[in-house]
C-alpha cells in the first residue's frame, strides 16, 4: 500500500491541507523498493532532454548551493542507513550507499560537481526539486529538476510566479491563492511544512510529461466497472515546502508515489470514502485531472462488492 490514504472527508473539496512537519518525518523520503529503478530512470530522462528536466535561471547558483549545504546534512542525519557526509575544512564527501556512489566537492565551487548543484543534488532523491524565489513579489520559480511531472513541464513554468503556476487549477487563485500566498510568505527556516497532493491516471509510468500522452493515451480505452480497479492508478504527491535562512530560496520537493486503486481501497471504508469524493468532483475539475473518460465506471467498480480472495490451499 502506498504511505498516505489523502482522503479525509466524504466529498471532494478543494483545501490546502498543510501541516507543519511532525520531528519523526523525515523531509527527503527514502522509498528502498523503487529507489534504485526510479534514480535510473531520473539519470535516462535528463540524459535524453536535459533541459526538459533541468532548467535555472542566471544568478540562482547561491540559491542551489544553500539547497545542498542544506540537505545534505539532514539527509545524513535522518537517513544514516542510505547517506553519509563528511567534512574535511572546505571539501564535502558524500557517500550515496544506495547507489554505492561517492563524490567529493567544494561548496561554492560549481566546477567540483559533475552537474549544476540543484540537478546534482535531484540525483540522489526521489523526489523533484523547485525552487522559488521567496525573496520576489509573487514567488517565481527559479530552477528545478523536474523528471516526474503530473501533464506539466519546466518550459510552462519556469519565471512565473506561483499564482500565474496555479491559473489553469480551475478555482485555485479564486479559493486558495491568498492563503498559499501568505503560507510561503510566513515560511521560516528549518519549519517545513507538507501536504498531499492526489491524482488519479491510466498508466503507472512516473514521467506524465505532456508530450509522452501519445505513448500511453490508449490506455484510456476499454475500462469498465469490471476492470477500473486494477486498469486506474491511485497517485499521489507528498509535497514539502522549506525556506533556505540566507537566500531566501523556497525548496518545493514532490516525491511521487502510484499504485492501481484496487491495492489501496481493500478496506472498505476507504472504498466507500474514495467512491463519495469521486461523485462530487466538479466537472471542470475532473476535466482538468484527466479523468471524466473513466470517472463513472471507476465510480461504478467502487460501488460493487468486491470479489473475495481465493483462500489460501
Amino acid at each position: 500500500m502506498l504511505p498516505y490514504f489523502p482522503f479525509e472527508q466524504d466529498s471532494y473539496a478543494m483545501t490546502l491541507g498543510v501541516r507543519a512537519l511532525r520531528p519523526d518525518e523525515t523531509l527527503i523520503e527514502v522509498d528502498e523498493a523503487h529507489y534504485a529503478r526510479e534514480l535510473a530512470l531520473k539519470a535516462a530522462n535528463l540524459a535524453a532532454n536535459p533541459r526538459a528536466r533541468f532548467q535555472a535561471l542566471p544568478g540562482t547558483e547561491p540559491h542551489q548551493w544553500e539547497t545542498v549545504t542544506v540537505l545534505l546534512p539532514l539527509m545524513a542525519r535522518q537517513n544514516p542507513q542510505h547517506f553519509a557526509l563528511e567534512v574535511e575544512g572546505t571539501r564535502w564527501r558524500w557517500r550515496n550507499l544506495l547507489l554505492g556512489t561517492e563524490t567529493l566537492f567544494t561548496p561554492g565551487d560549481t566546477g567540483s560537481l559533475p552537474h549544476a548543484p540543484l540537478d546534482w543534488l535531484g540525483r540522489q532523491v526521489q523526489e523533484d526539486l523547485l525552487l522559488m524565489d521567496g525573496t520576489r513579489e509573487g514567488l517565481p520559480m527559479m530552477a528545478g529538476q523536474l523528471c516526474f511531472p503530473s501533464m506539466w513541464c519546466l518550459d510552462e513554468k519556469m519565471g512565473r510566479s506561483m499564482l500565474d503556476i496555479h491559473t489553469p487549477v480551475p478555482g485555485f487563485v479564486s479559493k486558495l491563492g491568498t492563503a498559499t500566498t501568505r503560507l510561503m510568505e510566513g515560511l521560516k527556516p528549518g519549519r517545513t511544512v507538507t501536504r498531499c497532493n492526489w491524482a488519479l491516471t491510466v498508466s503507472d509510468r512516473m514521467d506524465l510529461e505532456p508530450w509522452t500522452l501519445p505513448e500511453w493515451k490508449h490506455l484510456f480505452e476499454g475500462i469498465t466497472r469490471e476492470n477500473a480497479g486494477e486498469r486506474c492508478f491511485l497517485r499521489l504527491e507528498r509535497q514539502t515546502l522549506s525556506l533556505m535562512p540566507n537566500t531566501g530560496a523556497i525548496l518545493f520537493t514532490i516525491h511521487t508515489y502510484r499504485a492501481p486503486v484496487a491495492t489501496e481501497v481493500e478496506d472498505p471504508a476507504r472504498r466507500r470514502r474514495l467512491a463519495n469524493v469521486l461523485r462530487t468532483v466538479p466537472a471542470d475539475t475532473a476535466t482538468y485531472k484527466r479523468i471524466s473518460s473513466f470517472l463513472e465506471p471507476l465510480v461504478a467498480w467502487l460501488d460493487s462488492e468486491p470479489v473475495p480472495q481465493a483462500a489460501n490451499s
